[in-house]
């Protein structure tokens, strides 16, 4: 399919499950998607042997409910970050997922201090090799109960108090717009903040279509107008018979 080249496009492995790695790289091709999301190490040589890019990858984190606001996780999360971010960086790829996990009582300062204490712990690593952790943003309205980065402005304070060009967020367009809406005026506050963008409809996590709430194309321009450079991946969970067709769709819809 032949595409624009305003928007980086790729998709969310998991979202897809029914397909092999290898048969979903075949169909992300042929749409026109440069890049797989949330695929490990183990899997890299598949995205290798298609050609695509790893466009956020995963495999260090504990889970998204324990995560680097507590510091009962730091040891562990300490060692798999640092056995994967040199992987990335030999692989060729740039960023690399985490979570602040869940807040367990916790308030937001405390939460926060937490985390800044362990992240800079391994930020001196990704910098060394150039590797981008990337927090993501969540919502704890309805997916994600109790998890601590549920808006913008603590994930931005968060980077912010770190003090490394290589903490930045990955801001869920459908988690935000279910958390906090005002997506647009978000992204352009707060756009340098942001390394990686992930979509779905609202509400439903479904099909981006004309059958949720969210503007897409507005949404995109303005991602672009903010001269994003990075990947905006597909995450939408499809509810249709043809997953391959709602994905076509979706890419069809984010490129402006």
């Amino acid at each position: 399919m032949e595409l624009k080249g305003n928007i980086n496009h790729a998709v969310c492995r998991w979202c897809f499950g029914e397909l092999s790695l290898d048969e979903l790289c075949m169909a992300a091709k042929l749409i026109g998607i440069k890049a797989i999301d949330l695929v490990g190490p183990k899997e890299w040589p598949v995205l290798k042997k298609h050609g695509l890019d790893s466009s956020m990858c995963n495999g260090a984190e504990i889970s998204l409910t324990e995560g680097w606001n507590n510091p009962l996780y730091h040891a562990g999360l300490i060692k798999n970050y640092e056995e994967i971010i040199p992987l990335v960086a030999k692989a060729g790829y740039k960023n690399l997922i985490c979570f602040s996990g869940n807040r367990n009582g916790m308030d937001d300062e405390t939460g926060l201090k937490n985390a800044v204490s362990g992240l800079q712990k391994i930020l001196p690593m990704a910098e060394r090799y150039q590797v981008t952790l990337v927090m993501e943003l969540l919502n704890s309205k309805i997916d994600h109960p109790d998890y601590q980065c549920d808006d913008t402005a603590w994930g931005v304070q968060l980077v912010d108090l770190a003090s490394s060009a290589n903490l930045k967020l990955l801001y869920d367009i459908y988690h935000m717009q279910v958390n906090e809406g005002n997506v647009i005026s978000t992204i352009n506050a707060y756009h340098q903040f942001i390394a990686h963008y992930h979509t779905a409809g609202v509400p439903g996590r479904h099909e981006i279509d004309d059958s949720q709430e969210l503007n897409y194309p507005a949404i995109m321009r303005a991602i672009q107008q903010t001269g994003f450079n990075g990947y905006v991946a597909q995450e939408f969970i499809p509810s249709h018979s043809n997953k391959l067709e709602s994905l076509q769709q979706a890419i069809t819809i984010c490129d402006i």
